[in-house]
Order: structure tokens, then sequence, then C-alpha cells
């Protein structure tokens, strides 16, 4: 019998395995809201197929002496688990879902490290769930109201797709071209992305007038942390800001601006000092379609913004920050830079080259960057599961959110709404402080709208 194909894990796998906590565990979450009810067997056929279609992701990590100087990804010719689960109805069954995206990553160990859980909802659920997420504040400007769950309350309307990924393995958008390809097979409809904006080449080039990373940037000021270890999160839905046609900037731009206002509003209302800040912004060149290599696959950029910054007129600052951007996307750049290329070359054992890079991290933390935007745009793909279960109308992400910045801000767009995810360490913030942040960001994205 032939052996298992094995791969080397590329730098971000590594650097990641090297500092798993259990605490708070590297998960992404993908939560994808359809219309209508799927069907149980239909959906498992499909979403084998599809990873069929992508073996790329089923993997599992190999055992290995404890000299080994590499760890390897084992392929394997099917799943060692069965992956998708459907979970019925319920009061707290969305609430109990996210709970488990965060909390429970799906093992390392068994192929793949991914899992889908189905939730069936109910009209009832439907309200309670959309209230759910904006209960902390009453309903404000340009949030949706919350449907009436009427005298069919007890029956199924619709469905939420919980995609949980171990992010030691894959990142977001790998597992939703899975998903769309799982779309496809189910429903039989295209569900081919569409094609991505065009925009004018940008030449490499230094980002112009960018403050020095040579301070430690400023930290997301404490709140009122729970007592309990990982991650608490918060998704809303938002209107996608305004932008007036033929803007130099991009809604990527309005979102980097409001999160930046957003966490200086914050620390100033906790008194703290005002210091530069660095936000980290993942940069995906990947295709979209089947071609698409599964796996870690953006790389990080950082953006910084100095106090004086932020007091400058909208039309600057929105502007500056678009030529940050640009420049910075277009510099060439190992996905976490030469420092982390380094670490992982294979020099020595890798429990050695573990602990080293454990070591470095702690000291490296109050350098590391304020916060992270993921901003994984307009979502590219219908995600039409068919006639029964209909197109996705909302689709949520959150990137883990671990100490020292204890903080991530992820937002992708569908059916023309923005969806906000804010994701924190309960070692940092409560729920309590997670909707202040969230009432913040609301108003700052509304003060970017601004007119030539």
């Amino acid at each position: 019998m032939t052996p298992p194909i094995r791969i080397p894990f590329p730098v971000v796998d590594e650097v990641s395995r090297h500092c798993l906590q259990e605490e708070e565990p590297e998960t992404v979450h993908i939560e994808v809201h359809l219309p209508g009810p799927l069907d149980e067997p239909r959906l498992r056929k499909a979403f084998t197929e599809a990873l069929h279609r992508h073996p790329r992701i089923l993997m599992r990590e190999a055992r290995g002496p404890w000299f080994r100087r590499r760890y390897e990804w084992e392929l394997t010719r099917e799943p060692d688990t069965e992956v998708v689960t459907f979970t019925p109805s319920g009061p707290r069954a969305l609430q109990d879902a996210r709970t488990r995206a965060l909390a429970e990553a799906p093992p390392l160990s068994m192929s793949p490290p991914i899992r889908l859980e189905a939730v069936g909802l109910a009209a009832g659920d439907r309200a309670a769930g959309a209230a759910r997420v904006g209960a902390a504040a009453p309903r404000r400007r340009g949030r949706a109201p919350q449907p009436d769950p009427g005298p069919d309350a007890g029956t199924t309307q619709g469905t939420v797709l919980f995609l949980t990924i171990n992010h030691t393995a894959l990142d977001g958008p790998a597992c939703l071209r899975i998903l769309a390809t799982a779309a496809e097979l189910y429903g039989g409809r295209d569900n081919n992305p569409a094609a991505p904006p065009t925009r004018p080449a940008e030449p490499a080039q230094e980002p112009p007038d960018t403050p020095t990373n040579w301070s430690p940037p400023a930290r997301v000021a404490q709140g009122t942390p729970d007592p309990s270890p990982g991650n608490g999160m918060l998704v809303t839905e938002l209107p996608l800001p305004h932008r007036p046609k033929g803007s130099p900037y991009t809604v990527n731009d309005q979102l980097m601006v409001t999160t930046a206002l957003t966490i200086a509003h914050w620390n100033r209302e906790h008194g703290a000092r005002p210091r530069p800040l660095r936000i980290t912004m993942p940069v995906d060149d990947r295709p979209r379609d089947t071609t698409m290599p599964i796996g870690n696959g953006t790389r990080l950029v950082e953006v910084p913004f100095a106090p004086g910054e932020l007091k400058a007129e909208m039309p600057t600052l929105l502007r500056r920050t678009a030529e940050r951007t640009r420049a910075l996307k277009a510099l060439p750049r190992p996905q976490l830079g030469h420092g982390a290329a380094l670490l992982t070359t294979p020099w020595a054992p890798v429990a050695a080259r573990a602990a080293l890079t454990r070591g470095l991290r702690r000291a490296a933390a109050p350098w590391t960057s304020t916060t992270l935007l993921s901003n994984i745009g307009r979502i590219p793909y219908p995600l039409d599961f068919g006639e029964e279960a209909g197109r996705a109308h909302a689709v949520w992400f959150s990137a883990p959110a671990r100490m020292p910045r204890g903080l991530t801000v992820t937002t992708a767009s569908t059916a023309g709404r923005l969806h906000l995810a804010l994701r924190w360490s309960r070692a940092l913030l409560s729920h309590g402080d997670g909707a202040h942040l969230r009432d913040l960001f609301e108003h700052y994205l509304h003060t970017t709208e601004v007119t030539p």
C-alpha cells in the first residue's frame, strides 16, 4: 500500500503550532445564514465530495519522534471522522453553536481539521438570535428590524451553517471556497466566484509619511475582564458605508479608519496615554476559483497611525490611509515577516525551536500590533444551496483574539449589508465592553461617509 503523502508545515502553520494554548484555541469561525432548511444526508454527501475536490484539506498532523526537525501534514484519502453534524432548533441553539466555534478547535490529529455544524432555525429562533447580537443596545440607524415570530414559530424556517476551522492548518477564505463547492454540489447551481473589482496594479513603493515602528504601539485598554478563560464574540449587521463614486479610497480604508478611531476613543475613555496604533491587515492574493490553494494563504501587513493623524479632517485621513494601505499591499513580504521565516528553518529539533519561538513571542509582546482588522470584503460566491435552502443572506467570520492583542475585528459583506464580528479575549473585555465597542464602531463608520 502506498504510504500517505507528507508535506512539511509552512511557516504560518509551524509558528501557530509552536504557540498553541488550550485556554484560547486558534479557531476561525464562519457563520452562514440560509433562508430554508437543508437535507441532512444530501449535505453530508455534498460536503464530503467537496473535500475530495480540494484534497489538500484532507490532512492531519503526522506523528514523529521528539528529535524531528519539522512538523509534517499527512494527506489522507478519506476523512478520519464525520465532519458534518446537525443540531435541532432551540432557544440557545445559535448561541451554543457560536460558543463551540470559539472554545472547541477541531483536533490536528484527525483529518480534516474542520467541522461543519448545521443548526435548524425556527422563526422564533431567528428573531431571538438576531436580537441577541444587538441586545445590549436599542436598534440604531440602519439596523434591520427584527421579524415577528408569527404563529409558525416552532417550524423550521432556515438553517445556520457554522464552519469551525483549526487556524493552525487553514484560514477562512480557503474553507469558504470548499463550502462554495459543497453548495454547488448540493443545489446544482453555479457557485463560481464573481469577478473581483478591477483596479490598476500598484507599483511597489514605500508607504508615504509612515510613523516609525521603533516604539511599542498602543494596547487596547482593559475593560471589565470575565473570570472565565477563552474568547467572547458579538456579531451584528450594519449598512455598508456610502462612498462617493470615484473616491480615492475603498471600503476597506473606511473600515481601517473606523477601527483606528474606535480604539482611540475606547482608550481615551479608559485613561490610556495616547500612543501610535498599529493595525494588522491580512492580504490575500489567491484566486477564488477551484484552483485556489488550500491552507493559510494570507500575508500580514501592519498599518500605522500616529495619534495626531486621527485628528485630521476625514477626507484627509481617508486619503492618507488609502495611500498607506495601497503601498503596503504592493510591497513584497513573507507571510509573517523575515524573522518568522528564519525561526522555522530546520536548524534544530522542532521541540527546541518551539521553546525558542514561544520565548521570543513573549518577549516581543509589547511590539505586537494593537489589533487585527480582517476585511473579507464582498463574499465572492453566491453560496446558493438550491431552491429549498436558498442563497446565503448573511455571512460572518471571526478571527482568534488571543492576548496581547485581545481584540480582532472581522468584516464581510453579503446582499448589500456589512456583517461585523468583534471577538475578544475574556482576559481583556466582557460582553458589555464588546457591545460598547460595537456602538463606537457603528458611529465612526457613519463618520467616514463623507461627501465630495
